[in-house]
């Protein structure tokens, strides 16, 4: 093996490279605020919601987790465009990616709130809370805690999956390296490059999310 690496054609390209990755981690983070809202509504229809919307629920996670996710991707892409809802690759990358992560996330937040025990449900109630109130302070906060770290695990996972926007031209880093791959056919510096951004955009989401739970989620647990 006599070859030789040539990583300054990449390192010449860091600007297109930091506004990849700027892509990526809004894409990313929108998403993640987006599907983890969608998942808390979704979690709270499958517990408590009327049967109609149950049955709905569970059809929108049954399609979601059981079909790829570059097929998602393509459907918002390229087949609801032929119905007339035209948009960019941009949107379409964040509505597929809300949706992907709403449908898995709902799931996670789900058990989280069927952990709660009963008993402190209907102490919440007897002490007159509204049920607005009981389902935020005494259902949701204390299920966020106890599912924190598979919910975001999830999160990262969504994060290394926007790789898979490049497939429709988004601005991401993924899509920023292939066009560089094409320019300079240096392919494996690039990826070299661009596997240890994302390696370093993952241990970024993980601190993030860490100093999330210091803030908001680290309290004594008294049940």
């Amino acid at each position: 093996m006599n070859y030789q690496f040539q990583f300054q054609d990449v390192f010449a390209a860091w600007p297109l490279l930091l506004q990849g990755t700027w892509m990526t981690i809004q894409l990313s983070l929108t998403a993640t605020v987006l599907g983890l809202a969608v998942a808390i509504v979704g979690a709270w229809a499958k517990t408590s919601g009327p049967q109609p919307l149950r049955w709905v629920v569970n059809a929108y996670i049954e399609l979601i987790r059981n079909t790829p996710f570059l097929v998602q991707l393509f459907f918002f892409f390229f087949a609801l465009p032929a119905l007339g809802l035209r948009w960019s690759a941009h949107a379409a990358a964040l509505v597929a990616m809300v949706v992907n992560l709403g449908a898995y996330a709902t799931e996670i937040i789900r058990a989280g709130i069927e952990s709660i025990p009963r008993g402190q449900i209907e102490a919440g109630l007897a002490l007159n809370m509204k049920r607005h109130q009981v389902f935020r302070f005494i259902i949701l906060k204390p299920a966020l805690k106890a599912i924190y770290p598979a919910l975001t695990s999830q999160f990262i996972l969504l994060m290394l999956s926007s790789a898979v926007v490049s497939a429709i031209s988004a601005d991401d880093l993924t899509s920023v390296a292939a066009n560089l791959q094409s320019q300079t056919f240096r392919s494996f510096e690039i990826y070299i490059v661009v596997a240890g951004i994302y390696f370093l955009l993952a241990l970024a989401f993980s601190g993030l999310f860490r100093l999330v739970y210091q803030l908001a989620l680290n309290y004594p647990d008294r049940r």
